[in-house]
């Protein structure tokens, strides 16, 4: 079916808790080949149901967006779970000038507006969300990214501990590109590809890591892009889902650079202490050596 290009849905909100049309067009920077909100027409959108993003500045960012998209009239129904930014949304749509119908159900707040024909403060949200060079990182970064506005102590002991790497190679889940700007230094690497999920880190990377040797993949690297015979991977994989912790998200990145390494090709990888990925390393890699630890994290370095 064609995409309804006047309705937009942002995220995976909760069917149940929420409808929108056949063919409404997908926003979430989570969703590879989304359209961007913030790139929507004002005033162009009959109607829009967000999952409202739990960081504050990242949440008010979204709501101002679909509010500066939708028509006067349009329809907004938005909902967070209740402890991950649901006990806020109403006041903070009612502080764009929005009146709002908030309910609960299943540990969720859901808030349903019309959209005013005037609308208070759109500009300020949208300026506090959007995309900005950092001095603290000197990165382009944006709220809501993994790290947005401080070094991941995990990585930087990963960039501490890397050798000179060579060849062809991976950053899978390579956020803002932090450790893909580290394996660069070295002029043996011939090719590496940059792999990330979200959207709005992915467009900081393009800007943050500018190098003829990088291919970059707006793709969830536990299924794309096709990689093989690598002779290296580089990774701080993510472990949380929705907010919940997530094991298994880990082991299938350590499954998916396990099959893009050719056969004496290197991983290069760090994580949190408690996480037990030794397992899966020892599982499928012929050597696993860690060879750093601190702060929290560990590095490991395992050989195919």
């Amino acid at each position: 079916m064609s995409p309804d290009p006047a309705f937009v849905v942002y995220g995976q909100p909760p069917a149940a808790l929420a409808a929108w049309p056949h063919g409404a067009v997908q926003t979430s920077p989570l969703a590879p080949g989304s359209a961007p909100l913030s790139e929507m027409a004002a005033e162009s959108l009959d109607g829009a149901v967000v999952a409202a993003p739990p960081g504050t500045l990242e949440r008010r960012y979204v709501l101002a967006l679909a509010l500066r998209a939708l028509k006067p009239g349009g329809r907004l129904t938005a909902l967070a779970p209740k402890d991950k930014g649901g006990s806020r949304l109403g006041k903070e749509l009612a502080a764009f000038g929005c009146a709002v119908d908030e309910m609960g159900q299943k540990h969720q707040r859901i808030c349903r507006t019309v959209r005013p024909a005037s609308v208070a403060d759109l500009d300020e949200a949208i300026e506090a969300g959007r995309p900005r060079l950092s001095e603290t990182l000197g990165l382009w970064t944006q709220p809501g990214v993994f790290s947005w506005d401080r070094p991941d102590p995990g990585s930087l002991l990963l960039i501490q501990t890397l050798p000179p790497l060579s060849g062809r190679g991976a950053d899978l889940g390579a956020g803002l590109g932090l450790l893909s700007r580290a394996v660069l230094v070295s002029p043996g690497v011939t090719e590496l590809a940059l792999v990330e999920l979200d959207g709005r880190a992915f467009e900081c990377a393009k800007r943050n890591v500018v190098d003829p040797r990088v291919a970059f993949h707006w793709q969830d690297a536990r299924t794309g892009p096709e990689l093989a015979g690598l002779d290296f991977v580089v990774m701080n994989p993510p472990f949380h889902d929705g907010g919940a912790e997530d094991r298994s998200l880990g082991q299938a990145f350590i499954r998916r650079a396990h099959g893009a390494l050719r056969k004496g090709g290197v991983l290069w990888l760090v994580a949190n202490r408690h996480l037990p990925y030794e397992g899966v390393l020892g599982e499928l890699f012929g050597g696993v050596s860690l060879r750093a630890e601190g702060g929290g994290f560990k590095v490991f370095e395992a050989r195919k």
